[in-house]
Protein backbone atom coordinates (compact mmCIF):
# COMPACT_ATOMS: atom_id res chain seq x y z
CA UNK A 1 0.00 0.00 0.00
CA UNK A 2 1.31 3.44 -0.83
CA UNK A 3 1.70 5.81 2.10
CA UNK A 4 0.01 8.71 0.40
CA UNK A 5 -1.43 9.86 -2.87
CA UNK A 6 -2.48 13.11 -4.45
CA UNK A 7 -6.15 13.60 -5.16
CA UNK A 8 -7.38 16.01 -7.82
CA UNK A 9 -8.09 18.37 -4.92
CA UNK A 10 -4.41 18.21 -3.80
CA UNK A 11 -5.41 17.01 -0.33
CA UNK A 12 -3.21 13.98 0.25
CA UNK A 13 -4.54 10.80 1.83
CA UNK A 14 -1.97 9.34 4.20
CA UNK A 15 -2.01 6.00 5.99
CA UNK A 16 -0.40 5.20 9.32
CA UNK A 17 2.69 3.54 7.88
CA UNK A 18 6.18 4.84 8.63
CA UNK A 19 6.12 6.87 5.40
CA UNK A 20 2.63 8.25 6.02
CA UNK A 21 3.35 9.47 9.54
CA UNK A 22 6.68 11.00 8.51
CA UNK A 23 5.02 12.74 5.55
CA UNK A 24 2.34 14.22 7.86
CA UNK A 25 5.02 15.42 10.29
CA UNK A 26 7.06 16.99 7.49
CA UNK A 27 4.03 18.87 6.12
CA UNK A 28 3.17 20.28 9.55
CA UNK A 29 6.79 21.26 10.28
CA UNK A 30 6.81 23.17 6.99
CA UNK A 31 3.75 25.17 8.02
CA UNK A 32 1.11 22.93 6.47
CA UNK A 33 -2.29 21.91 7.81
CA UNK A 34 -2.88 18.17 8.26
CA UNK A 35 -5.90 16.45 9.80
CA UNK A 36 -5.21 13.47 12.05
CA UNK A 37 -7.17 11.33 14.47
CA UNK A 38 -6.74 11.20 18.22
CA UNK A 39 -8.75 9.15 20.72
CA UNK A 40 -11.37 11.96 20.80
CA UNK A 41 -12.00 13.35 17.30
CA UNK A 42 -9.95 14.26 14.23
CA UNK A 43 -7.97 17.45 14.72
CA UNK A 44 -6.75 20.02 12.21
CA UNK A 45 -3.03 20.08 13.00
CA UNK A 46 -0.71 23.04 12.50
CA UNK A 47 2.31 24.45 14.31
CA UNK A 48 1.21 26.53 17.29
CA UNK A 49 4.49 28.43 16.98
CA UNK A 50 3.62 29.76 13.51
CA UNK A 51 1.17 32.65 13.13
CA UNK A 52 0.89 31.84 9.43
CA UNK A 53 0.05 28.16 10.03
CA UNK A 54 -2.48 28.99 12.76
CA UNK A 55 -4.05 31.64 10.53
CA UNK A 56 -4.55 28.94 7.89
CA UNK A 57 -6.44 26.83 10.44
CA UNK A 58 -8.72 29.74 11.31
CA UNK A 59 -9.33 30.39 7.61
CA UNK A 60 -10.07 26.75 6.76
CA UNK A 61 -12.47 26.40 9.67
CA UNK A 62 -14.09 29.82 9.31
CA UNK A 63 -13.14 30.38 12.94
CA UNK A 64 -12.52 33.92 14.28
CA UNK A 65 -9.31 34.72 16.12
CA UNK A 66 -10.96 35.35 19.51
CA UNK A 67 -11.55 31.59 20.01
CA UNK A 68 -8.35 29.99 21.44
CA UNK A 69 -6.96 26.62 20.36
CA UNK A 70 -5.86 23.50 22.25
CA UNK A 71 -2.16 22.69 21.87
CA UNK A 72 -1.04 19.06 21.58
CA UNK A 73 2.21 17.45 22.72
CA UNK A 74 3.88 14.05 22.81
CA UNK A 75 4.62 14.21 26.54
CA UNK A 76 3.71 16.09 29.72
CA UNK A 77 7.29 17.37 29.94
CA UNK A 78 6.97 19.09 26.56
CA UNK A 79 3.51 20.41 27.40
CA UNK A 80 4.48 21.90 30.74
CA UNK A 81 7.36 23.85 29.18
CA UNK A 82 4.63 26.24 27.96
CA UNK A 83 2.99 26.86 31.35
CA UNK A 84 3.61 28.21 34.84
CA UNK A 85 3.10 25.49 37.47
CA UNK A 86 3.32 27.51 40.67
CA UNK A 87 1.32 26.83 43.82
CA UNK A 88 -1.23 24.14 44.67
CA UNK A 89 -2.88 24.17 41.23
CA UNK A 90 0.50 23.65 39.59
CA UNK A 91 1.01 20.59 41.76
CA UNK A 92 -2.52 19.46 40.90
CA UNK A 93 -1.75 19.83 37.19
CA UNK A 94 1.20 17.47 37.60
CA UNK A 95 -0.98 14.94 39.41
CA UNK A 96 -3.70 15.13 36.75
CA UNK A 97 -1.17 14.73 33.97
CA UNK A 98 0.36 11.69 35.67
CA UNK A 99 -3.08 10.11 35.95
CA UNK A 100 -4.85 11.10 32.70
CA UNK A 101 -2.18 11.81 30.08
CA UNK A 102 -2.01 10.58 27.43
CA UNK A 103 -5.76 10.96 27.33
CA UNK A 104 -8.83 13.14 26.70
CA UNK A 105 -8.11 15.89 29.22
CA UNK A 106 -7.14 19.49 28.38
CA UNK A 107 -5.58 21.62 31.12
CA UNK A 108 -5.82 25.42 30.93
CA UNK A 109 -2.83 26.91 32.75
CA UNK A 110 -1.07 30.27 33.11
CA UNK A 111 1.12 30.94 30.10
CA UNK A 112 4.89 30.79 30.63
CA UNK A 113 6.68 34.05 29.68
CA UNK A 114 8.89 32.05 27.30
CA UNK A 115 6.09 29.98 25.79
CA UNK A 116 6.59 29.19 22.11
CA UNK A 117 2.84 29.23 21.44
CA UNK A 118 2.00 32.26 19.32
CA UNK A 119 -0.59 34.81 20.43
CA UNK A 120 -2.79 33.85 17.49
CA UNK A 121 -3.18 30.31 18.85
CA UNK A 122 -3.94 31.49 22.40
CA UNK A 123 -6.18 34.41 21.32
CA UNK A 124 -3.73 36.71 23.17
CA UNK A 125 -4.92 35.31 26.52
CA UNK A 126 -2.59 34.97 29.54
CA UNK A 127 -3.34 31.22 29.56
CA UNK A 128 -2.64 28.23 27.31
CA UNK A 129 -4.68 25.05 26.75
CA UNK A 130 -2.52 21.91 26.78
CA UNK A 131 -3.18 18.24 26.01
CA UNK A 132 -1.24 15.01 25.47
CA UNK A 133 -3.50 12.83 23.29
CA UNK A 134 -3.66 9.05 23.36
CA UNK A 135 -2.92 6.87 20.33
CA UNK A 136 0.17 5.25 18.81
CA UNK A 137 0.06 7.16 15.53
CA UNK A 138 -0.61 10.59 17.02
CA UNK A 139 2.09 10.05 19.65
CA UNK A 140 4.60 9.18 16.91
CA UNK A 141 3.50 12.17 14.85
CA UNK A 142 3.85 14.66 17.72
CA UNK A 143 7.23 13.24 18.74
CA UNK A 144 8.51 13.74 15.18
CA UNK A 145 7.26 17.33 15.09
CA UNK A 146 8.62 18.07 18.61
CA UNK A 147 6.79 21.40 18.85
CA UNK A 148 3.34 22.53 20.05
CA UNK A 149 0.63 21.54 17.57
CA UNK A 150 -2.74 23.28 17.52
CA UNK A 151 -5.45 20.81 16.55
CA UNK A 152 -9.05 22.02 16.79
CA UNK A 153 -11.66 19.64 15.40
CA UNK A 154 -11.20 19.09 11.66
CA UNK A 155 -14.50 20.54 10.47
CA UNK A 156 -16.01 23.88 9.59
CA UNK A 157 -16.66 25.82 12.80
CA UNK A 158 -19.94 25.02 14.47
CA UNK A 159 -20.60 21.85 12.48
CA UNK A 160 -20.53 18.20 13.53
CA UNK A 161 -17.10 17.10 14.71
CA UNK A 162 -15.39 14.36 12.64
CA UNK A 163 -14.70 10.93 14.14
CA UNK A 164 -13.45 9.34 10.89
CA UNK A 165 -11.15 10.42 8.07
CA UNK A 166 -14.15 10.24 5.71
CA UNK A 167 -15.93 12.93 7.76
CA UNK A 168 -12.87 15.19 7.34
CA UNK A 169 -12.67 14.64 3.59
CA UNK A 170 -16.39 15.30 3.21
CA UNK A 171 -16.03 18.76 4.74
CA UNK A 172 -12.49 19.91 3.98
CA UNK A 173 -11.24 18.13 0.85
CA UNK A 174 -9.14 20.56 -1.18
CA UNK A 175 -8.80 23.01 1.71
CA UNK A 176 -6.03 21.27 3.68
CA UNK A 177 -2.73 19.64 2.77
CA UNK A 178 -3.40 16.08 3.93
CA UNK A 179 -5.49 13.71 6.04
CA UNK A 180 -3.71 11.04 8.11
CA UNK A 181 -6.21 8.18 8.37
CA UNK A 182 -5.81 6.75 11.86
CA UNK A 183 -9.19 4.98 11.83
CA UNK A 184 -12.28 5.69 13.90
CA UNK A 185 -11.83 7.61 17.14
CA UNK A 186 -12.24 5.40 20.21
CA UNK A 187 -13.68 7.99 22.64
CA UNK A 188 -15.63 9.95 20.04
CA UNK A 189 -16.23 13.20 21.94
CA UNK A 190 -13.78 16.00 22.58
CA UNK A 191 -11.55 16.28 25.63
CA UNK A 192 -12.70 17.53 29.00
CA UNK A 193 -11.40 21.08 29.55
CA UNK A 194 -10.30 21.89 33.10
CA UNK A 195 -9.33 25.46 34.02
CA UNK A 196 -6.47 25.69 36.56
CA UNK A 197 -5.82 29.43 36.28
CA UNK A 198 -7.97 30.60 39.20
CA UNK A 199 -8.29 29.87 42.89
CA UNK A 200 -9.79 26.43 42.29
CA UNK A 201 -10.24 24.06 39.32
CA UNK A 202 -13.30 24.59 37.13
CA UNK A 203 -14.67 22.32 34.41
CA UNK A 204 -15.21 24.43 31.30
CA UNK A 205 -16.36 21.53 29.09
CA UNK A 206 -17.39 17.97 29.84
CA UNK A 207 -15.65 15.39 27.68
CA UNK A 208 -13.76 12.12 27.55
CA UNK A 209 -12.62 12.23 31.21
CA UNK A 210 -15.62 12.18 33.52
CA UNK A 211 -16.22 14.60 36.37
CA UNK A 212 -16.31 11.67 38.80
CA UNK A 213 -12.84 10.57 37.70
CA UNK A 214 -11.47 14.09 38.08
CA UNK A 215 -13.00 14.55 41.51
CA UNK A 216 -11.17 11.47 42.78
CA UNK A 217 -8.01 13.58 42.43
CA UNK A 218 -9.26 17.18 42.64
CA UNK A 219 -12.04 16.86 45.17
CA UNK A 220 -15.38 18.59 44.48
CA UNK A 221 -15.24 20.68 41.31
CA UNK A 222 -17.01 23.91 40.49
CA UNK A 223 -19.87 23.77 38.04
CA UNK A 224 -19.01 24.72 34.48
CA UNK A 225 -18.87 28.45 33.91
CA UNK A 226 -21.81 29.97 31.98
CA UNK A 227 -21.33 29.55 28.25
CA UNK A 228 -20.25 32.74 26.48
CA UNK A 229 -22.75 34.22 24.08
CA UNK A 230 -21.90 35.52 20.65
CA UNK A 231 -21.18 38.91 22.20
CA UNK A 232 -18.54 37.69 24.68
CA UNK A 233 -15.05 36.27 24.27
CA UNK A 234 -14.26 32.68 25.31
CA UNK A 235 -11.54 32.28 27.93
CA UNK A 236 -10.71 28.76 26.74
CA UNK A 237 -11.54 26.42 23.84
CA UNK A 238 -14.96 24.81 23.54
CA UNK A 239 -17.07 27.29 25.51
CA UNK A 240 -19.52 28.77 23.02
CA UNK A 241 -23.11 27.64 23.53
CA UNK A 242 -23.86 26.68 19.92
CA UNK A 243 -21.74 24.02 18.29
CA UNK A 244 -21.71 20.49 16.77
CA UNK A 245 -24.73 21.45 14.65
CA UNK A 246 -26.07 19.35 11.77
CA UNK A 247 -27.96 21.15 9.03
CA UNK A 248 -31.23 19.69 10.37
CA UNK A 249 -32.47 21.17 13.67
CA UNK A 250 -32.15 18.97 16.76
CA UNK A 251 -34.94 18.31 19.30
CA UNK A 252 -33.91 16.93 22.71
CA UNK A 253 -35.26 14.40 25.24
CA UNK A 254 -37.68 12.80 22.78
CA UNK A 255 -39.31 9.44 23.52
CA UNK A 256 -41.78 9.51 20.61
CA UNK A 257 -40.25 10.98 17.42
CA UNK A 258 -42.50 12.54 14.84
CA UNK A 259 -42.87 10.89 11.41
CA UNK A 260 -40.89 13.71 9.80
CA UNK A 261 -37.93 13.28 12.22
CA UNK A 262 -34.87 11.06 12.21
CA UNK A 263 -34.25 9.45 15.60
CA UNK A 264 -30.99 9.39 17.57
CA UNK A 265 -31.71 6.94 20.37
CA UNK A 266 -30.10 4.97 23.17
CA UNK A 267 -30.84 1.51 24.58
CA UNK A 268 -34.31 0.15 23.83
CA UNK A 269 -35.79 3.56 23.00
CA UNK A 270 -36.44 2.43 19.42
CA UNK A 271 -38.55 -0.64 20.30
CA UNK A 272 -41.89 1.08 19.82
CA UNK A 273 -40.86 3.35 16.95
CA UNK A 274 -42.26 2.90 13.45
CA UNK A 275 -40.05 0.49 11.47
CA UNK A 276 -39.93 3.02 8.64
CA UNK A 277 -38.35 5.66 10.89
CA UNK A 278 -34.75 6.65 10.12
CA UNK A 279 -32.87 5.55 13.26
CA UNK A 280 -29.32 5.57 14.63
CA UNK A 281 -29.02 3.70 17.93
CA UNK A 282 -26.02 4.99 19.86
CA UNK A 283 -25.85 1.77 21.90
CA UNK A 284 -28.58 -0.91 21.92
CA UNK A 285 -27.30 -2.04 25.33
CA UNK A 286 -27.35 1.53 26.70
CA UNK A 287 -23.57 1.63 27.19
CA UNK A 288 -22.61 5.32 27.46
CA UNK A 289 -18.98 4.82 26.37
CA UNK A 290 -20.17 3.12 23.18
CA UNK A 291 -22.73 5.90 22.73
CA UNK A 292 -20.04 8.57 22.96
CA UNK A 293 -17.89 6.79 20.39
CA UNK A 294 -20.85 6.64 17.98
CA UNK A 295 -22.36 10.10 18.59
CA UNK A 296 -20.79 12.17 15.82
CA UNK A 297 -21.01 9.35 13.26
CA UNK A 298 -24.69 9.11 14.09
CA UNK A 299 -25.28 12.82 13.69
CA UNK A 300 -23.41 12.79 10.36
CA UNK A 301 -25.48 9.83 9.12
CA UNK A 302 -28.88 11.12 10.24
CA UNK A 303 -28.18 14.61 8.90
CA UNK A 304 -27.08 13.35 5.48
CA UNK A 305 -29.69 10.62 5.06
CA UNK A 306 -32.45 12.64 6.70
CA UNK A 307 -31.82 15.58 4.39
CA UNK A 308 -31.83 13.22 1.40
CA UNK A 309 -35.19 11.83 2.48
CA UNK A 310 -36.67 15.28 3.07
CA UNK A 311 -37.01 14.93 6.85
CA UNK A 312 -37.44 18.07 8.95
CA UNK A 313 -35.39 17.43 12.10
CA UNK A 314 -33.37 15.05 14.25
CA UNK A 315 -35.00 13.92 17.50
CA UNK A 316 -32.66 12.74 20.28
CA UNK A 317 -33.76 10.46 23.10
CA UNK A 318 -32.92 11.28 26.74
CA UNK A 319 -29.32 10.68 27.85
CA UNK A 320 -28.50 9.90 31.52
CA UNK A 321 -26.72 12.77 33.31
CA UNK A 322 -23.93 10.60 34.67
CA UNK A 323 -20.36 9.72 33.71
CA UNK A 324 -19.60 10.41 30.07
CA UNK A 325 -23.33 10.92 29.59
CA UNK A 326 -22.69 14.51 30.76
CA UNK A 327 -20.46 15.02 27.70
CA UNK A 328 -23.09 13.52 25.39
CA UNK A 329 -25.78 15.77 26.84
CA UNK A 330 -23.46 18.78 26.47
CA UNK A 331 -22.83 18.07 22.78
CA UNK A 332 -26.51 17.51 22.02
CA UNK A 333 -27.57 20.65 23.90
CA UNK A 334 -25.11 22.70 21.85
CA UNK A 335 -26.23 21.01 18.63
CA UNK A 336 -29.79 22.03 19.47
CA UNK A 337 -28.97 25.59 20.61
CA UNK A 338 -30.34 28.56 18.64
CA UNK A 339 -27.66 29.89 16.31
CA UNK A 340 -27.03 33.59 15.77
CA UNK A 341 -25.12 34.76 12.71
CA UNK A 342 -22.04 35.44 14.86
CA UNK A 343 -22.12 32.03 16.53
CA UNK A 344 -22.61 30.36 13.15
CA UNK A 345 -19.12 31.62 12.33
CA UNK A 346 -17.53 31.35 15.75
CA UNK A 347 -18.28 28.15 17.55
CA UNK A 348 -15.76 25.36 17.81
CA UNK A 349 -14.28 22.90 20.28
Amino acid sequence: MTAHRRSPSLTERLDVSYDGIHRAADLIKRGGVVAFGTETVYGLGALSTSRHAVARVFAVKGRPSFNPLINHFSSKERAFEEAVLDGPLGTLAQQLADHFWPGPLTLVLPRHPKSRICDTASAALPSVALRVPRGRAVQQLLALIDAPVAAPSANRSGRISPSTAAHVVEGLDGLIDAVLNTGSCAVGVESTVLDLTGDKPVILRHGGVTQDALEEICGPLSSPAPQPSSSSRPTAPGQLSSHYAPSLPVRLDVTSPRPEEAYLCLGNADQHVDSQQLIWNLSPSGDLAEAAARLFSGLHFLDHEGTRRGLKAIAASPIPAQGIGLALRDRLQRAAAPRSVTEENASDG
